[in-house]
C-alpha cells in the first residue's frame, strides 16, 4: 500500500488529501501533519474558553467566489453549500468591494470548518504539532525527520506550507530543488498582520448596524468583524464575538514583538472606534508572519 504525507492541514492540504482519496485506484495510506494544534492554516477558528460554541475566524472572514471561479470550482461550491458547509453571506459588511458578478459565503461552524470538512473526507489520518524539519531520499523513499518523533518512510510527500517554510528545510531536497524552483519559491511574497479574538458574555450587547467594517485611515486597524452576526447567529446562551485584523504595515512593524504586547497597541485603537465597549471575558491574539500572498 502506497503511504503518502501531506504536510499542512489547511485548506490546501486538506483539499489535496481528500482529492487524492477520490481519485486513488488503489488503497492508499494518507497521512496528514501539521506543526500547529489544530487544524485551518490560514482558515483558523479559535473558540472561547469559556463556551467553545463562541467562535471567531482568525484568518479568513468569507469566501468570495468570482465568475471565473465559478465556472471552474462549481462543484466544490455546489458540495460545501449542500452540506451547510457554506451559506450566503446575507449580513452588511460596510466598505466591502462587491464587483459584477462575485458571490460572497460564510462559513456558519466557522471557516475552520471547510477545512474539516475534506480533512474527514479524505479519511486521512491527522496529526498536529509534527513540525517537519528534514526530509531524505532512502531507497527510493522520502525518509521525513520532524522536531520530536521517529523517522518515518513515504512513498509520495506532497508540502502546502509556505514556500519560506519549504525552504528552511533540511537534507536531500536542499538539492533536489533546482535552481529554477528555488528562485521561484524566493519570489514568493506575503503580507504580515495580527488578528485579535474577543469573546463577551452571554447577553452582552454591542450595537453597531454592521457585522463587519473595512477601517480606512486607522495605522493599526484594517477590519472588524461580529462573527456571531456575520453568520447570522443570535443566541442568549452565547455571548458575541468580535475579531480585529490589523492592517500590513502594523503587523510588519510589530511581527517581532510580544503579542501580549501588540493586543494591548490594538485595544488602544479598538476605543476610538468602538468606544464604551465591555470587557471581554477572553482573549485571542493569533500573529499572521505568512498571510495573504
Amino acid at each position: 500500500m502506497a503511504r503518502v504525507l501531506i504536510v499542512g492541514a489547511g485548506l490546501t492540504g486538506s483539499l489535496c488529501a481528500a482529492l487524492l482519496r477520490k481519485a486513488a485506484a488503489r488503497p492508499l495510506h494518507l497521512a496528514v501533519w501539521d506543526k500547529a494544534g489544530d487544524s485551518g492554516g490560514r482558515m483558523t477558528t479559535a473558540s472561547s474558553p469559556h463556551n467553545l460554541q463562541s467562535t471567531v475566524d482568525l484568518g479568513a472572514q468569507y469566501i468570495t467566489c468570482t465568475p471565473h471561479y465559478a465556472k471552474k470550482h462549481q462543484s466544490f461550491y455546489d458540495e460545501l453549500l449542500a452540506r451547510g458547509v457554506l451559506k450566503p453571506l446575507t449580513s452588511p459588511i460596510e466598505g466591502m468591494v462587491i464587483k459584477e458578478g462575485d458571490c460572497n459565503f460564510v462559513a456558519p461552524h466557522g471557516v475552520s470548518s471547510i477545512i474539516n470538512h475534506y480533512l474527514k473526507e479524505s479519511g486521512a489520518d491527522i496529526y498536529f504539532r509534527q513540525c517537519v524539519t528534514q526530509i531524505n531520499l532512502r531507497n527510493d523513499k522520502w525518509e521525513v525527520l520532524r522536531e520530536t518523533g521517529s523517522p518515518e518512510q513515504f512513498d509520495i510527500v506532497v508540502l502546502t506550507m509556505p514556500a519560506p517554510q519549504i525552504l528552511q528545510l533540511q537534507g536531500d531536497i536542499v538539492n533536489l530543488i533546482s535552481e529554477c524552483q528555488r528562485q521561484q519559491l524566493e519570489s514568493v511574497s506575503y503580507s504580515s498582520r495580527y488578528a485579535l479574538g474577543l469573546f463577551y458574555e452571554a447577553g452582552t450587547k454591542i450595537d453597531v448596524p454592521w457585522a463587519g467594517q473595512y477601517i480606512t485611515g486607522n495605522p493599526c486597524i484594517r477590519f472588524i468583524s461580529i462573527d456571531n452576526k456575520k453568520r447570522n447567529i443570535e443566541s442568549s446562551e452565547i455571548g458575541p464575538s468580535l475579531v480585529i485584523h490589523t492592517t500590513v504595515p502594523f503587523g510588519v512593524t510589530y511581527l517581532e514583538h510580544s503579542t501580549e504586547d501588540v493586543q494591548e497597541l490594538i485595544f488602544q485603537q479598538l476605543e476610538n472606534i468602538l468606544p464604551g465597549l465591555p470587557q471581554p471575558v477572553a482573549t485571542k491574539c493569533q500573529k499572521w508572519r505568512h498571510s495573504q500572498l
